[in-house]
């Protein structure tokens, strides 16, 4: 069976090969760096790292690009407010970024552009788009893209032009010819600082966030490669508009194969510094090992939404521990290679042939377990490390790993106050009654007023696990008990 994708552009799985033979080009969308990088990222980061392992077990060649945006509106303000250089923060963020997702064993990519350092590269192409009609120059000193220009705007996130109208402002706004217009350089503020500035043909300035990534994917990777890739909240405008200008500037595509990642949610949200409900990575690895928490993102597919509490991640704990008990209990076969026909790898194989499908061969793995423990073979232990391994998983020693595990588990305590009469541990194991209910569903509500949404799941959680299943709306929570 032959790779196969999902294709965003396409809104269907395809079979892949790449342009050129036997290499793999791809780019994705990486970190505005202004602050640490919450479990959010990590998917992202994670699910582009299963992607280009998965490519190399195929047995191609993989030319990874994964960029820094290092300057942008978030990146001036924290700077400023923290009275250092752009370029300082930055520096200071991408440390941690790299420490963060190193402990989850997320490798880097083949190379990391910084948006700063292909400014003249952006320049040229805006120069390129406004020579051929799809850039205008504004009173405000703005250079913007004129989308209604682009004949093929919409086609990724399938979009009409009619339907963006429908939200236009009534007002064209910061000298837009159109509402639906973006910019491409922004006009130098006397209240941004110097280090924010650029010099250029179209006055003091800095880029807008779209053109980088154009630029930088067509100096890195070729003016169309193989697979594009970032986060689903990406697909509009960012990667839209990537195609816009990228496609108006060299009259070809950007890319073949559009890849994006699901959300991870937080108590039925996403999780998003700009809601308030997100956890770092530095957080999460306090409580738990980054191998679980490695396992937790990866047994779900890229492209479904994750949801995020601490009752998910001891459950991926117990699991995890499930598969290193397995490889406890006899010394498994150190394996260079693998025949892939055997019949536990053949599915492994096939599950991720299939758009990665990491849950499927997730369970071949839990499979192989079991048949560890049955036969005690050293081979088919062999196998379950050897394709754990494709996806980053089960390469430490199994008992060091079982002895250093930290037993933290998500306490009922920490929210048993909540309960009218009694502890929630207590109202879970014997019948809730509809005051305690009621008035757990009170608590809910002002834990997600207070932005605490972990502790908001935790109670939807502890009274699912008592039999109550909770259902928002707009005019509120009900609940109903199940059978």
């Amino acid at each position: 069976m032959s790779l196969r994708i999902y294709n965003t552009l396409s809104r269907g799985v395809e079979d892949f090969s790449p342009l050129l033979p036997g290499h793999v080009r791809m780019y994705v969308c990486g970190m505005t760096i202004y602050d640490l990088c919450h479990i959010g990222h990590a998917r992202m980061m994670m699910a582009f790292d299963i992607a280009q392992r998965w490519l190399k077990v195929c047995g191609f060649r993989v030319t990874y690009v994964r960029n820094i945006t290092d300057i942008d509106d978030k990146i001036i303000k924290r700077a400023v407010e923290r009275g250092i250089s752009i370029r300082a923060l930055t520096d200071e963020m991408i440390v941690a970024m790299h420490r963060d997702i190193g402990a989850l064993g997320i490798e880097p990519p083949t190379l990391e552009p910084r948006a700063t350092d292909y400014v003249p590269q952006m320049l040229a192409m805006i120069a390129t788009l406004e020579n051929k009609g799809f850039a205008y120059r504004s009173p405000n000193g703005d250079v913007n893209y004129a989308v209604r220009k682009f004949e093929g705007y919409g086609k990724l996130s399938g979009k009409s032009l009619d339907e963006l109208r429908a939200g236009e402002r009534v007002a064209v706004l910061d000298g837009k010819d159109d509402p639906l217009d973006f910019v491409l350089w922004k006009s130098a503020k006397a209240s941004e600082p110097d280090d924010a500035k650029w010099n250029s043909d179209y006055g003091r300035g800095r880029p807008g966030w779209h053109i980088e990534c154009s630029a930088m994917s067509c100096q890195t990777l070729g003016e169309t490669f193989d697979i594009h890739g970032g986060g689903a909240d990406l697909q509009f405008p960012h990667h839209e508009n990537e195609i816009a200008q990228s496609e108006a500037a060299n009259g070809k595509p950007l890319a073949r194969f559009w890849m994006h990642n699901g959300f991870v949610r937080v108590d039925n949200e996403k999780m998003s510094k700009s809601l308030g409900n997100f956890f770092t990575i530095q957080d999460v690895l306090t409580k738990y090992d980054p191998e679980t928490v490695r396992f937790f993102i990866v047994r779900a597919h890229y492209r479904s939404a994750l949801n995020y509490s601490d009752v998910h991640l001891d459950d991926a704990r117990n699991s995890l521990k499930r598969l290193y008990t397995a490889l406890a209990s006899v010394v498994p076969d150190e394996l260079a290679t693998i025949d892939w026909t055997h019949p536990f790898a053949a599915r492994f194989k096939a599950a991720m042939d299939e758009d990665f499908g990491t849950p499927e061969a997730v369970a071949v793995l839990f499979e192989l377990a079991g048949e560890v423990n049955r036969t005690g073979s050293s081979k088919s232990a062999g196998i379950l490390k050897f394709l754990g391994g494709t996806i980053g998983l089960l390469q430490s020693d199994p008992r060091g790993w079982l002895q250093g595990r930290r037993d933290v588990s998500v306490a009922l305590g920490s929210v048993s106050a909540t309960a009218a009469a009694g502890s929630i541990q207590a109202a879970v194991s014997d019948q809730l009654t509809s005051d305690q209910i009621d008035h757990l569903i009170t608590k809910r509500a002002a834990a997600k007023a207070a932005k605490n949404f972990a502790e908001a799941d935790r109670i939807r959680q502890d009274l699912l696990a008592g039999g109550i299943v909770l259902k928002d709306s707009p005019a509120g929570t009900t609940w109903e008990a199940q059978s």
